[in-house]
């Protein structure tokens, strides 16, 4: 029997957004994978917090942006492991609970010119699988060692943040096309980011 293939795609997802969503597809299609599972994060060690809306909300908007997917999932399994949340604790934590599935982490290039930094990176390469998509002014270099379990993917970059996104909303700007028409919604009707 196959081996599901699981691309996990952690952020705090302040807002999703649809660049999220076309990274993730464009990952589906094009790739090897079977699933991505959006994994909201409580606290990016690398990010700061202080405009970070509630897990709860992060996660709903995350489970309203993918409705229409069969092959989205949102996970909310960061939520109950110690804060800061770690790569290498998530994966592994899940791998546990799934051993049935395969786990790949995906990351952008920005991502991996500093993952030098992340927790047990060097065991992060050797027990899972690295999917790196494109980001603008980020030259890419996968080390031979690192080539069967590290691989970069022509995605489409996509120059959407969710700053951007949290700044336009706050100056009023209408930003109904960079969001799936249910977060977008849900921002408006809740009144977030004002």
């Amino acid at each position: 029997m196959k081996i599901k293939q699981v691309g996990i795609f952690s952020g705090s997802f302040n807002p999703i957004h649809i660049g999220h969503l076309i990274l993730a597809n464009y990952m589906l299609e094009f790739t090897y994978l079977d699933e991505v599972w959006f994994v909201v994060s409580p606290h990016n060690p690398l990010k700061e917090t202080k405009n970070l809306l509630s897990n709860d909300i992060r996660l709903e908007m995350a489970r309203l942006a993918v409705m229409d997917f069969d092959d989205m999932i949102v996970s909310d399994v960061e939520f109950d492991m110690p804060e800061p949340s770690y790569t290498i604790d998530t994966l592994t934590k899940l791998k546990t609970e799934n051993p049935r599935l395969e786990f790949t982490l995906l990351i952008g290039g920005d991502n991996w010119t500093k993952f030098y930094r992340w927790k047990d990176h060097e065991r992060l390469v050797k027990e899972f699988k690295i999917l790196i998509y494109p980001r603008r002014g980020e030259d890419v270099r996968i080390d031979s060692e690192h080539t069967e379990n590290v691989q970069l993917v022509e995605a489409p970059i996509v120059e959407i943040s969710s700053t951007f996104i949290r700044e336009s909303i706050r100056a009023g700007k209408d930003v109904r096309a960079f969001l799936p028409n249910r977060v977008y919604d849900y921002i408006v009707s809740n009144k977030l980011y004002k």
